[in-house]
């Protein structure tokens, strides 16, 4: 439970900051005329899988550090390389379902799962000094 919970508390701050770019992507979407209900549930959709991916790494990356700590590290490589090729490939069949089967705006469904990368950078900016990283 306490994995869990480390995860939930690293996941916060990115989920606001997802959320915040993909508000501004949306407000861009109707400025420049090109909000749709497609857009929408794109976003909606790619916010969730973005969050979704980044949740499931830090339970990964919080799995692999307890069997490192147990003198495991291969195990713990291990853990975070099949994490690593599992997330990837459930994240591009649901992106692909999302748009194909869905009918979603493909740019509005990828985006959110780029911005986590730049959310990360903006985060560890603007962290306290000595606070820990979640």
């Amino acid at each position: 439970m306490t994995q869990f919970k480390t995860a939930l508390r690293a996941t916060a701050p990115i989920a606001l900051g997802v959320a915040a770019f993909t508000g501004l992507m949306l407000v861009i979407y109707a400025l420049a005329g090109f909000f749709r209900l497609p857009v929408l549930w794109g976003a909606i959709a790619g916010s969730v899988l973005a969050l979704g991916n980044f949740f499931l790494m830090a339970l990964s990356a919080g799995a692999a550090a307890d069997k490192a700590g147990n003198q495991d590290v291969k195990g713990g490589q291990a853990v975070m390389q099949l994490s690593y090729i599992f997330r990837l490939v459930i994240l591009f069949a649901l992106l692909v379902v999302c748009v194909k089967l869905l009918g979603f705006d493909p740019l509005a469904c990828v985006l959110p799962v780029v911005f986590v990368r730049p959310v990360i950078t903006i985060y560890e900016l603007f962290r306290k000094k000595g606070e820990k990283t979640p």
